[in-house]
């Protein structure tokens, strides 16, 4: 048993002997004949076809059959570069094909023609007409409101580029007052660039210049407002945006005079009150909102320019309000915006007075906190001097005198120096909670 373990790895295995032919009856020691007698290499596939006649293709080495050569492979080519020629010049001369035939079109092709304008020009780059840049700087405003100040003096230097003709300023006019009626919420802006362009238009033509004509465009609507205050719907729509702009109008709009500052327009105060009537005349609900609309936005500029001229016009729609209130078929909604509208009008419109700086108490001023900062907690809850808290007063020989302001005990009210008392030497110092 230990014979087995004295031998070398490998020792005394048999040897199995290769079935390659070209390997066969080689000995050990021949090595090098080995890898002599291997079989050659096949033909590569991109090499020229094999034939019958070629000396390289010989028989395969030990026995190996000679490999059939596909019937595609033994093409003989014995044409030389002149018969080619002359086959070239043979077709040339059998052709029917002509280099003057016609341009060849499928049976479903239509050809193309080029758009001619009607002035005859081509329509490629056409030019861009008035409208198109006046609706394109109006949307512009509308989505960006904020760039007014900064872009309306481009603008204007655009359009009076543009505005040379009467018919051009008509045109002019006419796409603002549509933008600004037919825009939700545009009638702010367009009323601002209103009386931007009615200071700055060059152009004043024999008819008007911009303000002029804006005017008689907005009477056209006013002489029809009885009728459409019973319209339909869509135009008691149009009617009401007509309406909310031109009470737009009347505020942002500036006539200026050579004897004093500039101001409003005369003619739209008669206008306003008048379409309020109309408004008032048939009491459905779009046109009682509408309305509600309009005194909450110009009420306490027509009240004082009424009070001016001694006229009693609000206190009769206050009570022709009053009223609808009682007496009209309308929803309980509107009922409740009409009274919340008289409410308004009886607190002076939301206008509050500041009393004299020596009197001024948290009792007596209602603006009394009103310039102080708001602070919030933390949970983003606004905190005011008039929340609960520790009271601050004025002290007085050891005594609270007055209790001014409630604070919280969190925040301390550094920077409010209260009024001194005569007579105390220490009543004006800054109190802490």
């Amino acid at each position: 048993m230990t014979e087995n373990f004295d031998r070398a790895p490998g020792a005394g295995r048999a040897r199995i002997k290769p079935r390659s032919p070209g390997l066969a009856d080689v000995g050990d020691g021949d090595a090098t004949s080995v890898f002599n007698q291997r079989e050659p290499l096949r033909q590569p596939r991109t090499s020229p076809p094999l034939t019958e006649n070629n000396p390289n293709n010989s028989e395969a080495i030990d026995g190996e059959s000679r490999r059939p050569s596909k019937p595609h492979q033994s093409i003989h080519n014995h044409s030389t570069p002149a018969s080619k020629v002359k086959s070239v010049d043979s077709l040339v001369n059998t052709s029917i094909l002509s280099a003057n035939a016609p341009e060849f079109y499928p049976a479903s092709f239509s050809p193309y023609e080029e758009s001619v304008s009607e002035d005859g020009s081509d329509g490629y780059y056409t030019e861009t007409t008035l409208a198109e840049l006046v609706e394109e700087f109006l949307s512009y405003l509308n989505s960006s409101p904020g760039s007014f100040e900064t872009d309306i003096e481009h603008m204007v230097n655009m359009l009076n580029s543009w505005v040379t003709t009467e018919e051009t300023l008509q045109e002019l006019v006419e796409l603002i007052y549509t933008q600004s009626t037919a825009i939700p919420n545009f009638s702010y802006t367009g009323a601002r660039l209103c009386n931007f362009l009615s200071h700055n238009l060059v152009l004043s033509p024999a008819s008007g210049n911009f303000r002029q004509l804006l005017l008689k465009r907005c009477q056209t609507e006013y002489e029809q407002r009885d009728v459409a205050v019973r319209g339909d719907q869509e135009t008691q729509k149009k009617f009401h945006a007509y309406v909310l702009f031109l009470g737009e109008l009347y505020l942002r709009l500036e006539v200026k005079s050579a004897k004093g500052p500039p101001s409003r327009a005369e003619i739209l105060l008669i206008a306003l009150r008048e379409l309020m009537n109309a408004l008032f005349s048939n009491p459905v609900d779009g046109n009682l909102i509408c309305a509600v609309k309009l005194l909450k936005l110009t009420g306490s500029v027509l009240e004082d320019a009424w009070k001016e001229k001694g006229k009693s016009d609000m206190d009769q729609l206050v009570q022709r309000i009053e009223n609808i209130v009682l007496d009209a078929q309308c929803s309980r909604d509107v009922k409740q915006m009409l009274l919340r509208l008289v409410e308004l009008r009886s607190s002076n419109w939301g206008r509050v007075y500041a009393a004299a700086a020596s009197d001024a108490t948290p009792d007596n001023d209602p603006n009394y906190f009103m310039n102080e900062p708001t602070f919030y907690t933390a949970d983003g809850t606004p905190f005011t001097a008039a929340d609960p808290g520790e009271y601050i007063g004025i002290i007085h020989q050891g005594k609270t005198l007055q209790k001014l302001s409630i604070v919280p005990k969190c925040m301390f009210w550094c920077y409010r120096i209260f009024r001194k008392i005569p007579g105390d030497p220490g009543s004006g110092r800054r109190l802490f909670p």
